[in-house]
Order: C-alpha cells, then sequence, then structure tokens
C-alpha cells in the first residue's frame, strides 16, 4: 500500500473515533500536555451553493511526536447528524497557526445560517492495536453562522 492510502486510511480511522469519542469522551488529554494546546473555531464558515464547506480557526500544540492533523465537522438542525469537513496538517512548535478545511457534500444538506463546529487536533502515535494509536491534544465544539457564497 502506497503513503498516500495507508495515511487516508489512518485518518479515516482517527476520524471515525473522534466522531465516536466527542470532546466530553477526550477527558483531560483534550487540554493538550499541561493544558497548552488549543484549537478554536472562527465564528463564521461558509457554504456555496455546489455545496462546498469551509471552516476555519486556529490552534496552538507542542509536545508531538507522530504526524497531527486538525480536523472539523459541522452539524445543522440535528447535531446527532456530523459531517467530517477535510483535515489540515499541523504543525507542533508551540506557536499559534490558522486551520482552513473545505469539503463538498452532495447532496448539500447545509444552508445559511446557525451550524454546530467541532474542531479537534490528533496526532497519531505509532503503536497501540491499530498501530496508529489517536492522541487528541485540543478540541472545541462552537456555534457559527454559515454565510453563502
Amino acid at each position: 500500500m502506497s503513503a498516500r492510502p495507508a495515511l487516508a486510511a489512518a485518518l479515516g480511522a482517527v476520524a471515525l473515533l473522534c466522531a465516536a469519542a466527542g470532546p466530553a469522551a477526550a477527558g483531560p488529554a483534550a487540554a493538550g500536555p499541561a493544558g497548552k494546546d488549543t484549537v478554536t473555531v472562527d465564528g463564521r464558515g461558509r457554504v456555496a451553493e455546489d455545496g462546498r464547506i469551509t471552516l476555519s480557526g486556529t490552534y496552538r500544540c507542542t509536545g508531538a511526536d507522530g504526524p497531527v492533523f486538525v480536523s472539523s465537522s459541522i452539524s445543522q438542525s440535528d447535531r446527532r447528524v456530523t459531517y467530517g469537513i477535510g483535515g489540515t496538517p499541523a504543525v507542533c512548535d508551540g506557536a499559534s497557526h490558522r486551520w482552513e478545511n473545505s469539503g463538498t457534500l452532495s447532496p448539500n444538506p447545509f444552508k445559511a445560517g446557525k451550524a454546530h463546529v467541532e474542531a479537534t487536533v490528533t496526532e497519531l502515535q505509532a503503536g497501540g492495536p491499530l498501530l496508529l494509536t489517536p492522541e487528541v491534544h485540543a478540541a472545541e465544539e462552537r456555534d457559527v453562522k454559515l454565510a453563502g457564497e
């Protein structure tokens, strides 16, 4: 298996684990080492007529040994139905960075207006039963306003 499909499979596994666990189940690890890791969600996202959703915010993390990603998910009207929107590679150097994730949903279930977004900074660590074990460094949930493009 080449590196790209393997990475996609690993990210898919992380997305499923993060979605299943949610921020409440992440417990103390959600704050990251010594509480220094953070992720924020901007109060405004974008939805295009073709179903492209764009979400953004900031993150800061330290102490990562494996690859780290900022993932995001969105829901509207029913918070139990969420859609993953992209994943951005993260740099855990202790500095604050911007993230932006986009994804296209077809058919598009989203309209301009209020939506709920969750962003998670997750590191893939070697080892464990999945060969790559996810460690949540930070997570945030927030209501946002989706603006039409």
